[in-house]
């Protein structure tokens, strides 16, 4: 990573808003945050945000399965500091009482994004912070889930599982994906949450799609006697995935775009979280990630703009303008070359986020 960095000390390390959430069905959905008659997809973003806004572990969320999402952002940008993990997402994952192989992981991946068109929302590129188990064979990328509104009207006990008696509708929740090893299934009805229609009560959609990467499941069944689901923890990468003490963080240099391709990414701007399994466990239920809060682990850093040693750096309208450097080379974010001079000089490039080597400064700079 190249970004020089500077102190800054007015950052504050915690969450600082929700832009958005859309949880995929599940038993925790409408019950954390709760869901009351009248809220809009607003009041719920302000529920989330009470949770999780400016702490670790003032409360809690549930994203409920495959897919479902949150995206927050921190009152600045979080840097890319060479050799460092930069951020932390807090889940609520513990290590199993007998047998500390085995954790109660649900794991979600981290993605992303940069600010590149400057309107302060998360509409720009996304990149996925590639984890330890990116290229498991396991692993399907580009995969894709839709989720299909149940009739509120069906039977609470509606075709039972007689190999499970918590299961008390297994066919409760239909869903459809493009992966041919598991074309359909349902998300079961438990009960435990027999009041809660699993579907988020403040969208209107009657099906709701989400794409991604999704990863193998580890849970398995470590008891001697009855039931007891754990998971095995993965190395690296994940939220969610293994207790907060042994989560050592997320390290922006392992983005990756659509292809699998690392970028240079200087800082970010958005982080995006969604449950990254797809599976029921018995009478625990589905694997849905949970998100206590997130922390900026370097808050005083900053990508310097205007380099050191007397060369300036500037995004202006339509050009890059550097004054001092004897080498300048512009890249784009997913590190293709879009430019290149020697001495005072500008370049003509469309509007977009760059990043900037003048000599042996680097800084990120946007096109207007």
């Amino acid at each position: 990573m190249l970004a020089a960095v500077a102190v800054q000390a007015q950052n504050t390390k915690y969450i600082a808003q929700v832009y958005d959430f859309k949880p995929a069905p599940g038993q925790f959905v409408n019950e954390i945050p709760e869901w009351e008659e009248g809220d809009t997809h607003a009041t719920i973003l302000a529920k989330v945000g009470e949770q999780i806004i400016g702490g670790a572990s003032n409360g809690m969320i549930s994203l409920g399965g495959y897919g479902g999402y949150m995206v927050f952002g921190f009152d600045h940008p979080v840097v890319n500091v060479s050799g460092e993990r930069d951020f932390m997402v807090y889940g609520n994952s513990v290590f199993d009482s007998a047998d500390k192989n085995y954790v109660s992981g649900e794991p979600g991946i981290v993605m992303v994004s940069v600010d590149a068109n400057g309107n302060g929302k998360p509409d720009d590129e996304w990149y996925e912070l590639a984890g330890s188990d990116y290229n498991a064979s396991g692993t399907v990328h580009g995969y894709k889930i839709t989720y299909s509104k149940p009739d509120p009207d069906r039977a609470a006990a509606a075709d039972p599982d007689a190999d499970d008696s918590a299961i008390i509708d297994k066919t409760y929740i239909k869903w459809t994906t493009n992966c041919e090893a598991e074309p359909e299934g349902y998300v079961k009805r438990n009960s435990f949450h027999t009041t809660n229609s699993y579907w988020p009560n403040w969208l209107e959609d009657d099906e709701l799609t989400f794409e991604g990467t999704r990863l193998e499941c580890l849970v398995v069944n470590i008891a001697t006697q009855g039931l007891r689901y754990m998971a095995t923890p993965r190395a690296w990468g994940y939220v969610d995935d293994m207790p907060n003490s042994d989560n050592h963080g997320f390290d922006i240099g392992w983005a990756v775009d659509a292809d699998g391709n690392s970028v240079n990414l200087p800082s970010i701007d958005f982080v995006k979280v969604y449950t990254a399994v797809n599976h029921e466990h018995g009478w625990i239920g589905e694997i849905s990630t949970e998100i206590t809060g997130a922390e900026d682990l370097h808050p005083s850093a900053k990508v310097e703009e205007i380099a050191a040693d007397g060369i300036k750096i500037a995004g202006c309208e339509g050009a890059v303008k550097v004054i001092g450097a004897r080498q300048v080379a512009i890249y784009t974010i997913g590190g293709a070359l879009a430019a290149r001079f020697e001495g005072d000089g500008e370049a003509a490039l469309s509007p977009a986020l760059y990043v900037v080597r003048a000599d042996s400064r680097v800084a990120m700079v946007q096109v207007r």
